[in-house]
């Protein structure tokens, strides 16, 4: 039974942005060619690793601004972070402020959602 490309385009699709690589350097060696070469051979693949290279992996999230609620926001910033009350104070009244750096998307998504449910104007970058 033969591989038709689209299978492969699905394969490559699904792995991880390492696992490209790796597939990139077997074809290298197998075939004796360069990146580049295995670029021109390879084209679909080579657009695949470099989307998978863009997508982004880590999250910080900042306060924008307290709000109206500013104790419901400071409780919240408190049990996010697990700073105490004066330092959590401190972030809020600072805002704009970074309050977790390099979280995943999930963990990001759901801080921001926390932090708007106590009233707080939030950002995920």
């Amino acid at each position: 039974m033969s591989i038709t490309n689209e299978q492969i385009l699905d394969a490559v699709a699904e792995m991880s942005v390492m696992q490209v690589v790796e597939l990139i350097e077997a074809m290298e060696e197998k075939f004796g060619v360069t990146a580049a070469a295995a670029v021109v051979a390879g084209g679909a693949a080579a657009d695949a690793a470099a989307d998978a290279a863009e997508e982004q992996t880590e999250f910080d999230v900042i306060l924008t601004a307290a709000g109206a609620n500013k104790v419901a926001v400071i409780k919240a910033v408190r049990g996010a972070t697990g700073l105490g009350l004066k330092e959590a104070k401190a972030v809020v009244d600072g805002a704009p402020a970074p309050l977790k750096e390099g979280v995943e998307k999930a963990e990001a998504e759901a801080l921001k959602a926390q932090l708007e449910e106590a009233g707080a104007s939030v950002e995920i970058k």
